[in-house]
C-alpha cells in the first residue's frame, strides 16, 4: 500500500524485516518443541536461538540466485549461526519442515496482529458513535427514505444505527481473527512424514496459535477469505457513514460538514469550496476492500495438495486490505470527532413545506376521529401535494380543508410537534448505553 494510506503501526507490521522476524519465531518455536520432546539437545537449541539472525539485504542477495525466498532465508540464518561458531546448532534449523510450515504459520501471526490493530481502532470508533448518539439523542432532524423527506428522527438515532452495526463488525472481526490464528507444522503434504505432530502442538502453543486440525502443504484459504470478506463488510459500513455525511454536506442540505482545517483549500479554481474529501476517500477505498475479498475467494481453490497461485496475490492483498481497513477506521474517527452538526439547518429542513413530514400523524388523527382511511389519505395527500407545489404550507392548507378543520379543530397544532413523533425513541438510547458498556467491558 502506498505510504499515503499506511499507518505507522500497520506499515511496521507488514515490513520485510517483520516478515522474516516472524519466520524466525516459527523456526525457533519448532526447534524448541523438538527439544521438549527430546529429539535434539536443549543446549544446542538455546545456542541456536542466541545466534540466529539475518539481514534483509543478505536474504535478497541469496534469493536473487536461488529464486526461492524461504531457502534464501534459511541459508542466511544458517550462515550467521555458523559464522558465530555454532555449526552443530545450525543443522537443526528448518529440519523436517516445508516452506509453507514457516510462511503460513508466520503469516497467521501477522494477520492476527493486524486484526488486533483493526479491532482496537474499530472499538474506538464504536465507542465514539455511542457517545455521539447519546449527545445528539434530542437533535431533531428529518428522516429520509429514497432521499425524500419522510418523518422526524434524531441525529442520535442515525448514529445509534451505525453504532450497532459497528458492534456486529466487532463480532465478525473477532471471529475472523480466531479463524485466521491457526498454524501448521505438518510437512510437505500435511501428513507429518518428517515431523512429530506434537511439535506442531507445542510450537503453536508457544506462538499463541491453534494448530490446524488437518492441512495440506498449506493452511486452508477459507480462513483468509473470511478475514478479507469481513474487512469488506467493515468497509461497507464506513462507506455508509461517509456517504451519509457527503449527502448531508451538499449545499442545499448543509446539515453536516466534515472538518475543514485551518489553511485547507477546497479547489484550485473556486475558493469558496469546502468539499467532503475525506468521506469521498472512504467511499473510494471501500471498493478496494471488496476487490481484495474477491481475491480471497479465488485463493481458496488450489490444485490438489497445493499450488502457489495464491501466494503472489496474498503478498499484496493481505497487507493492503488490513492497511486500508486500519486507515479507513482512523479516518472515519477523524471525520466524526470533528464533525460539524448544524442543528438549526436540521430544524429548517424538518419544517420545510410547512410541516409536510407530519402527514402520517395527521392521517392517523383523522382515522382516529372516525374518517375512513381512504378518505383521510385523500385529504392529507391533497394538502401535501399542494404544499409540494408551493401553494402554501402544509399546516395552513390543512386548516383550509373543511374535513380536516372540522375533525381536528384545535388539536391540529399538536400533531406538528417533533417531540410527539419521537416520544418512544428513548428506548433505542437505553440500548446504546448498554452497547457502550459491553464494548468497554470487552
Amino acid at each position: 500500500m502506498i505510504s499515503r494510506y499506511t499507518t505507522p503501526e500497520m506499515g511496521s507490521l507488514w515490513s520485510e524485516e517483520a516478515k522474516f522476524r516472524s519466520w524466525l519465531r516459527v523456526e525457533l518455536a519448532a526447534c524448541r518443541a523438538r527439544a521438549t520432546l527430546g529429539e535434539i539437545p536443549t543446549a544446542e537449541v538455546e545456542e541456536l536461538a542466541e545466534r540466529a539472525d539475518f539481514t534483509v539485504e543478505r536474504i535478497e542477495e541469496i534469493e536473487a540466485e536461488t529464486n526461492h525466498d524461504v531457502i534464501a532465508f534459511v541459508t542466511a540464518v544458517a550462515e550467521t549461526v555458523e559464522a558465530k561458531g555454532a555449526p552443530d546448532a545450525a543443522r537443526h534449523f528448518h529440519f523436517g519442515l516445508t516452506s509453507s510450515d514457516v510462511v503460513d504459520t508466520a503469516g497467521a501471526l501477522r494477520l492476527r496482529d493486524a486484526l488486533d490493530l483493526i479491532l482496537d481502532e474499530a472499538k474506538r470508533l464504536a465507542l465514539l458513535l455511542c457517545d455521539m448518539s447519546l449527545d445528539h439523542r434530542g437533535t431533531a432532524m428529518v428522516g429520509r427514505t429514497h432521499g425524500v423527506h419522510a418523518e422526524p428522527t434524531t441525529f442520535g438515532h442515525k448514529l445509534a444505527v451505525w453504532a450497532f452495526e459497528m458492534e456486529r463488525n466487532l463480532e465478525r472481526l473477532a471471529h475472523a481473527q480466531e479463524a485466521a490464528a491457526v498454524g501448521k507444522i505438518s510437512g510437505a503434504v500435511g501428513v507429518y512424514a518428517n515431523v512429530d505432530p506434537k511439535v506442531e502442538v507445542i510450537a503453536c502453543e508457544e506462538l499463541g496459535l491453534e494448530p490446524a486440525p488437518a492441512s495440506t502443504q498449506v493452511i486452508q484459504r477459507d480462513r483468509h477469505a473470511e478475514a478479507l470478506s469481513t474487512l469488506a463488510v467493515l468497509g461497507s459500513t464506513l462507506e455508509k457513514i461517509a456517504l451519509e455525511i457527503r449527502g448531508a454536506q451538499r449545499t442545499e442540505v448543509r446539515e453536516l460538514e466534515e472538518p475543514f482545517g485551518r489553511g485547507q483549500k477546497g479547489s484550485s479554481a473556486m475558493p469558496h469550496k469546502r468539499n467532503p474529501i475525506l468521506s469521498e476517500r472512504l467511499c473510494g477505498m471501500a471498493r478496494l476492500l471488496r476487490g481484495y475479498a474477491q481475491v480471497g475467494f479465488e485463493d481458496n481453490a488450489l490444485w490438489q495438495e497445493r499450488d502457489i497461485s495464491h501466494s503472489s496475490a496474498e503478498r499484496v492483498v493481505l497487507p493492503d486490505a488490513t492497511t486500508v481497513a486500519h486507515y479507513m477506521l482512523r479516518t472515519a474517527r477523524r471525520v466524526l470527532s470533528g464533525l460539524r452538526v448544524n442543528e438549526e439547518r436540521m430544524l429548517e429542513n424538518l419544517n420545510m413545506g410547512g410541516g409536510i413530514v407530519f402527514s402520517g400523524r395527521v392521517l392517523l388523527a383523522l382515522v382516529e376521529s372516525g374518517m375512513s382511511r381512504d378518505d383521510a389519505y385523500a385529504v392529507v395527500q391533497g394538502a401535501a401535494m399542494r404544499a409540494w407545489e408551493g401553494e402554501g404550507g402544509f399546516r395552513e392548507l390543512l386548516r383550509k380543508s373543511e374535513e380536516a378543520r372540522t375533525r381536528l379543530d384545535d388539536g391540529l397544532d399538536g400533531l406538528f410537534d417533533p417531540a410527539y413523533a419521537l416520544r418512544n425513541v428513548g428506548a433505542v438510547f437505553e440500548r446504546v448505553r448498554e452497547l457502550k458498556g459491553r464494548i468497554e467491558g470487552d
